[in-house]
């Protein structure tokens, strides 16, 4: 172990010394882009304790890139994170390759704005903690925006999936206190070993927004989701049903105060009614669509708090679900070298042919100290639980894992690209 590590961070410091002297060109003249880069690398090994993977010894070699331009007309904006896993000791399991990719262009006029954005990853278990969602990988943890999205609200293990979700939005300022905003997404779920339901999603939405005053606004939004199952069977029912597809109606009313510069609080609420092709698999109902949110960044940190209720399309591995899905981020520097991070989610699932309630919960601890100008080191703890009355399909997490880990990173100072 010491070795590999020793190897490790000879390794990064070559690399370090490599792209040094690659930083001054990066900041020349007559470059196509300008803007700011930055970028992380690390090397981590962790221990599972508990779960399917009980003894488990891991490695991981991952990295992150961000780029945002400079452009207040055309805004973008990419993120990447990503890396390679691989078992040396106890049970093997599924690894390798996981990514995840970001990227958002838009189009500023003078009262309009669009924006197209594209998310992407590709990983081999539910994503939790992290952009990439790979807990002990040694990415940043904590803080508003850090996570992955919850498409897969069942927590599995062994299962590598790919998910992406395209979206176009438009939004026009009618007057200096109203605007209105519309929208529309593809997404698609892929399990690549066909072990859950592949699922399209499609999605559109439409809203007009009333500035109050200078602290409150009022918006109310209506928006139509239809989750295409095709011929695909459930895994989760003793007995195999079809169901083609799958429709939501949501209309909301949201109301948004910002507290101060930096605290800010939402809450919407609205009924919400379901469809599909087959009456008798997902019959027709009402249901109540709700959510909240609080969000804070202060000077040394950022803090977030969310939650939300509704039917969505199943995660994988039913035909349609309705979902409490409740999370909380915290991120803090203690003075200049030190950061410490949590976050936390409770997931609630509820097929709606009556095929039972899972429940799955994480929470993931990580303190990093930096050691010099551009390394650091970290370690990180995640706890997983789950428990299910539902039939699912056998990669799906039951019981409590716990993962620790521990690594080394280097993390230079961002690159400022000049036009």
């Amino acid at each position: 172990m010491k070795a590999t590590l020793t190897l490790l961070a000879f390794h990064f410091a070559v690399c370090a010394a490599g792209i040094a002297q690659v930083v001054p060109e990066a900041t020349g003249p007559g470059l196509p882009v300008s803007g700011r880069l930055h970028f992380d690398l690390r090397y981590s090994e962790t221990s599972e304790i508990g779960g399917g993977q009980d003894g488990q010894q891991r490695s991981y070699a991952s990295g992150d890139a961000g780029y945002a331009n400079d452009s207040e007309r055309l805004p973008f904006t990419m993120q990447y994170g990503g890396g390679y896993s691989w078992a040396w000791a106890g049970p093997q399991s599924a690894g390798g390759v996981f990514q995840h990719l970001s990227l958002t262009q838009g189009i500023v006029g003078r009262s309009w704005n669009l924006t197209a954005s594209d998310n992407v990853s590709y990983t081999f278990e539910t994503p939790t903690t992290g952009f990439s969602g790979v807990p002990g990988s040694g990415e940043p943890i904590g803080g508003s925006g850090s996570t992955t999205p919850p498409d897969q609200t069942v927590l599995t293990l062994n299962a590598r999936t790919l998910d992406n979700f395209t979206t176009l939005a438009a939004g026009h300022r009618l007057d200096f206190a109203t605007s209105l905003n519309v929208g529309g997404s593809a997404g698609q779920l892929y399990f690549l070993d066909n072990n859950g339901l592949n699922t399209d999603m499609l999605m559109a939405d439409a809203g007009i927004t009333r500035r109050l005053n200078a602290r409150n606004s009022l918006a109310g939004q209506y928006s139509f989701s239809r989750y295409s199952y095709g011929s695909a069977s459930s895994t989760s029912s003793a007995n195999a049903v079809q169901l083609d597809y799958l429709q939501v109606n949501t209309a909301q009313i949201r109301f948004t105060r910002q507290w101060s510069r930096h605290l800010q609080s939402s809450a919407s609420a609205g009924p919400q009614w379901i469809s599909s092709a087959n009456s008798a698999v997902v019959p027709s109902s009402t249901n109540v669509a709700a959510s909240a949110s609080v969000s804070d960044t202060f000077r040394v940190g950022s803090a977030s708090l969310n939650y939300s209720h509704g039917v969505q399309g199943g995660s994988g591995y039913l035909f349609g679900a309705e979902n409490d899905i409740a999370s909380a981020d915290f991120t803090r520097k203690l003075g200049r070298n030190a950061t410490v991070g949590v976050t936390g989610s409770y997931r609630r699932t509820a097929g709606l042919n009556n095929n039972g309630v899972t429940n799955g919960k994480y929470a993931g601890a990580q303190a990093s100290r930096r050691l010099g100008r551009d390394f650091n080191v970290f370690a990180d703890y995640t706890a997983l639980d789950q428990s299910s009355s539902s039939t699912l399909s056998t990669n799906a997490l039951s019981g409590l894992t716990q993962i620790v880990g521990f690594g080394i990173g280097y993390s230079p100072r961002g690159i400022r690209l000049r036009h």
